[in-house]
């Protein structure tokens, strides 16, 4: 297990509203890797989608708890983490799969394809009926000059 050079938690509810403030956040923590334009649009639209997942599916029903946790790892790493506490996932390798959906004819089924293209690493663990958590990994590339 990696030792966090610097992280942070975050808790909200699951309000769609949330998802914009999700992506502010994570943007905001990664901005001290000094990441290109290209990598924070990268990292804002994986946090999208994985946030998005946790208000959509978790909680169908009802409003309930999504925690964000960004850690930023040696070698110039950001690990993102999203669990929510909501209905898990009953076939994780089929959730994975492109334009699978349980959120209805307006979802795409594209939001864990989108986490994998845009990150270097997905990792799924969820329970049925106690949650799930969504860890993303990306390395940001140093600059020439070597600063973070």
């Amino acid at each position: 297990m990696k030792r966090a050079e610097n992280y942070v938690t975050l808790e909200f509810l699951s309000r769609s509203s949330n998802e914009s403030f999700a992506r502010i956040a994570a943007s905001g923590f990664a901005a001290q890797l000094d990441p290109t334009l290209d990598e924070l649009g990268d990292i804002k639209t994986a946090v999208s989608e994985a946030v998005t997942n946790a208000i959509v599916h978790a909680y169908p029903e009802k409003l309930g708890k999504v925690v964000m946790k960004m850690k930023i790892l040696d070698n110039n790493e950001l690990e993102i983490s999203v669990r929510d506490w909501g209905c898990g996932i009953e076939n994780i390798e089929q959730a994975r799969e492109p334009l699978f959906t349980t959120g209805g004819g307006e979802r795409s089924g594209m939001g864990f394809t989108i986490m994998e293209s845009f990150m270097d690493r997905l990792y799924i663990k969820s329970v049925p009926g106690k949650g799930t958590m969504v860890t993303m990994r990306k390395r940001i590339a140093m600059r020439l000059n070597g600063k973070r």
